[in-house]
């Protein structure tokens, strides 16, 4: 079956950002959390930097309709990680309820570029991006409410 998943880098605050969005979304994580220091040894394949074999390697948390949201550190090895806005989630609600836990839990601590609100196209919506320079989006379609 195909799949559509969220990929996030992170530079070693991987495990914090997931044990959060866990607390969030509730569920649990795809085989657990991944470390480098898990790879087994391969040849022309040197293992990971002290530093960075607690690294997360892998990690899954599924959210909504078959969708999840998967996440890695990125080892200095692999180059500079730069935060920027190309990436946003968006997340559909079942109910506005719904909508307004996840904006409160997930703005928390971070900056908020649009509150809640109704919007022209017939939408509760919201952006802002979280404590860990992940950009959201929510779209509650008020229609359906």
């Amino acid at each position: 079956m195909a799949r559509v998943n969220t990929y996030l880098n992170f530079q070693g605050n991987t495990e914090a950002a997931f044990l959060f969005y866990r607390s969030v979304f509730g569920g649990e994580f795809n085989g657990g959390i991944r470390r480098f220091s898990d790879i087994p040894p391969m040849p022309d394949c040197p293992p990971p930097a002290e530093a960075e074999a607690n690294y997360v390697m892998h990690v899954e948390l599924p959210l909504y309709g078959g969708h999840s949201l998967m996440g890695t550190d990125t080892p200095e090895a692999m180059g500079k990680l730069s935060f920027g806005n190309n990436v946003s989630i968006s997340l559909e609600p079942d109910t506005q309820a719904e909508t307004e836990r996840l904006f409160k839990a997930l703005s928390e601590g971070g900056k908020i570029e649009m509150p809640l609100q109704h919007m022209f196209w017939g939408a509760y919506f919201a952006s802002f991006t979280d404590r860990f320079g992940v950009q959201w989006m929510l779209n509650f379609p008020v229609a359906q409410a």
